[in-house]
């Protein structure tokens, strides 16, 4: 099973790369307007002089479609369904791994990783079924998905052990599993806040980089209305987490809170996800700034699973590589 897992994340990643190459066609092509290539739909000719006097209608050829538009569509739709299909194997990766470990797939950074990915891309995958039009939004959760599960695959993969005697509790599975559905849904909420941003900066005439990419995205107040939806979800969801991981640390080590460097970024990243929510709901504070909030909230759950895990020791480090 083991062997099965990643073998399953090496064709989710495959997938997740052909899926993204499919996303930049419908990028590429996206411009194309869906604007009939034509004569005018009816052209009046004069009939000459004659006993009428009149005029005909001279019949005209239908309007042609525009090939480009049609590529575009199919290739966004091809890169949708492939997106489906890397996240079933990803799945597939998951689970074969908890039936490995005989234990939650969640023991250490590599397995924790794993699953934050999966979820991030399911919960896309829940947003491109209700809100079609943000499906180039794709080409961005694609990239992110090779970029965190390539480096999770390079960087962070261990082999399956069994749990550690210290996450041996069922605090483990409320705990944990909290922390990483709130850290996923934040991963994907990541993906429009910066779309956001460089679309905001397109529509308000900014044409250098980074803004140009931004020029096929959905429109910024779609972006925008996405990136608060996602972290008004997590936001809850991460509270209840940290809260279950205080429990679980008075149970453990008899303090709900030491200042462990993992417990400390753990509240760093709830007062900036905190502080984005308060900003956003304030009418004085504008849209672009609320949402660097956020992506410096993103920023600080990144430092708390490597730069915690890389550079500091505590009682978290148990959660580490090894």
């Amino acid at each position: 099973m083991s062997a099965l897992s990643d073998q399953l994340v090496t064709f989710a990643i495959l997938t997740y790369l052909i899926a993204m190459i499919s996303h930049a066609v419908e990028f590429a092509l996206g411009n194309a307007r869906k604007v009939a290539v034509a004569a005018p739909a009816r052209e009046l000719v004069g009939a000459g002089v004659g006993s009428t006097g009149g005029t005909v209608d001279e019949p005209v050829a239908p309007p042609r479609p525009d090939r480009s538009a049609a590529r575009a569509a199919l290739a966004g739709r091809i890169a949708a369904w492939l997106t489906a299909l890397a996240a079933a194997l990803h799945l597939g990766a998951v689970v074969t791994r908890g039936i490995a470990a005989e234990r939650m797939p969640w023991g250490n950074m590599y397995e924790f990783v794993l699953t934050v990915t999966w979820i991030g891309v399911a919960a896309w995958l829940v947003v491109l079924w209700k809100q079609p039009s943000l499906r180039r939004l794709g080409l961005f959760l694609t990239l992110v998905m090779v970029l965190l599960l390539a480096f999770a695959e390079l960087k962070l993969y261990v082999q399956v052990v069994p749990l550690m005697p210290a996450l041996q509790s069922y605090w483990f599975i409320i705990h944990v599993s909290t922390i990483i559905f709130a850290s996923g849904i934040f991963l994907l909420g990541v993906v429009p806040a910066a779309a956001y941003l460089m679309r905001a900066g397109w529509e308000q005439g900014r044409r250098s980089f980074p803004y140009t990419l931004a020029r096929r995205l959905p429109a910024a107040a779609g972006l925008e209305r996405l990136t608060f939806t996602t972290h008004a979800f997590a936001f809850p969801i991460f509270t209840f987490a940290v809260i279950a991981g205080a429990i679980w640390a008075e149970a453990a080590w008899g303090r709900a809170w030491g200042w462990d460097p993992k417990e400390t970024w753990a509240f760093i990243s709830w007062v900036v996800y905190a502080g984005y929510l308060h900003a956003r709901a304030t009418p004085s504070v504008k849209r672009n700034v609320a949402t660097w909030i956020a992506v410096v909230g993103f920023l600080t759950m990144l430092m708390n699973l490597f730069g915690v895990n890389f550079f500091f020791t505590g009682l978290h480090s148990y959660a580490g590589v090894n």
